[in-house]
């Protein structure tokens, strides 16, 4: 197993943003494109884990160009290139951090919006549901148990909170006024679209995708996949020979670590606990078995 990459360090680039996972760097002579690289990083309730997972990055790296490919007729993306030989030449010189890990990608406007869609009653709309069934607008059936479907996949769009902070959930109608209407309309349709297609793929390959983020950005006025796609760190996938509704369900997710986490006296703020080795490596493992499912 390679050397966990925790940080990367390009003296010659601009480190533009430090976020959860990836490493965003400016390119001198090319204002109009960005480098993204993905650390082995690990997040949970938005606090950064201090303990990385070796070949996190590859693993989601690998996972988002599939699907960037599998549904490039849905919606353009903002990759150029992941091979680090057609990368601008200053770049040549990071290869050992690059490969593998980072794309290059267009610089877009990205809309301060995280795209959600959910499929089955889970996680945060979970713990709300069980407290008023109108969820962020949302007026769902009474008498719905943990992890049961929705009769329609749902678009719950939530905010992008800044790094250490909680996204909020918040209703189509709040977003129509951060965006405008049109803009709103256009990236619940793209989404739906997106998460269906994601989702009957990934059903012949035995996951269940529960919910997933995308997010997408402004290219002049195309609006464009951006960020990583349908990962393990952005989606809840459940087996599908052992999904029972009415409980929790097992993951190839960041969920294993999540539960640990829960069953710690931290209050969710930083500074992280550490996290035992073996929990790294049984997270690490789901991410594995969501990459080798869906990717092979």
């Amino acid at each position: 197993m390679s050397k966990a990459v925790l940080a990367t360090d390009c003296p010659d680039l601009h480190l533009l943003h430090r976020g959860k996972v990836r490493d965003m760097y400016e390119i001198s002579g090319h204002p109009d494109k960005l480098l993204m690289v993905a650390t082995d990083r690990i997040s949970a309730y938005d606090v950064v884990m201090a303990d990385p997972i070796p070949g996190k990055g590859r693993m989601l790296t690998e996972i988002s160009l599939f699907w960037f490919k599998l549904l490039a007729d849905i919606v353009p993306n903002h990759l150029i290139s992941a091979e680090v030989d057609q990368f601008p030449a200053i770049c040549h010189q990071y290869r050992d951090q690059l490969e593998g890990r980072s794309m290059l990608v267009k610089r877009t406007k990205v809309v301060p919006i995280e795209c959600i869609v959910r499929g089955y009653l889970s996680g945060s709309f979970w713990s709300a549901y069980k407290k008023n069934t109108t969820v962020c607008g949302f007026t769902l059936p009474a008498g719905m148990r943990e992890s049961d479907r929705f009769p329609q996949p749902l678009f719950t769009p939530s905010t992008k909170a800044e790094q250490g902070l909680h996204d909020e959930n918040i209703s189509l109608e709040r977003m129509r006024e951060a965006v405008g209407a049109e803009l709103t309309e256009k990236m619940a349709a793209v989404s739906l679209q997106l998460y269906q297609r994601a989702a009957d793929y990934a059903r012949t390959k035995g996951i269940i995708i529960a919910d997933t983020k995308f997010e997408m950005g402004l290219d002049g006025d195309t609006l464009t996949l951006v960020d990583e796609v349908l990962t393990p760190d952005s989606s809840r996938f459940w087996p599908l020979d052992r999904y029972q509704p009415g409980q929790g369900q097992p993951s190839f997710d960041k969920q294993f670590l999540r539960d640990y986490l829960s069953s710690l006296t931290w209050n969710k703020q930083p500074p992280p606990p550490p996290v035992p080795a073996d929990i790294l490596d049984k997270t690490r493992s789901r991410y594995q078995e969501a990459q080798e499912r869906l990717t092979r």
